[in-house]
């Protein structure tokens, strides 16, 4: 019942679109140019455009808008969602894999746990950290509220290791 309840309160998911930017290595004699994540948009759908929207093209620095992407929020992640929010600074964070085709950085996945994203970037994927936008936010500050219940921590006894019980 508790997820039923859950469902006709919050959407399962936002769609969204990511925004990378590409500009010129400068300082750099190995590679030629310089991919992060620069934001993400809450979008109007969930189609997903063949090709990355160009949005900017001035000083050979390109803004391309990713989208087709969604947030969803899991129950089980309520407290890296609790600690976000709590951060000086909350982040939604964006998975990049590599396009073998083009070979060029490709937005695979946005979260905003802190814990899934440290996963991905122990397994050696490239992870961005961006500010979340508004409506995100306030539609995970109502899922954690709704949602979170902290656990209350407790002291361990301590164990007899030298055998005597």
């Amino acid at each position: 019942m508790m997820i039923e309840q859950i469902t006709k309160k919050f959407p399962e998911h936002i769609p969204v679109a990511v925004i990378m930017e590409k500009q010129p290595a400068r300082s750099s004699q190995w590679v030629d140019y310089i991919w992060t994540a620069v934001g993400v948009t809450v979008s109007d759908t969930d189609k997903v455009l063949d090709e990355p929207h160009i949005e900017d093209n001035e000083d050979d620095v390109q803004l391309k808008k990713y989208s087709g992407y969604q947030v969803t929020l899991h129950l089980d992640e309520c407290d890296s969602y609790y600690h976000n929010l709590m951060s000086p600074t909350p982040h939604c964070f964006i998975v990049v894999r590599q396009n073998e085709e083009n070979d060029e950085p490709e937005p695979f996945i946005v979260s905003l746990s802190f814990d899934e994203a440290h996963a991905y970037l122990e397994g050696g994927e490239e992870v961005f950290a961006v500010d979340i936008p508004p409506e995100i936010y306030q539609w995970t500050e109502a899922f954690v509220l709704e949602n979170y219940c902290p656990q209350q921590l407790k002291k361990r006894k301590r164990w007899n290791w030298k055998g005597k019980h």
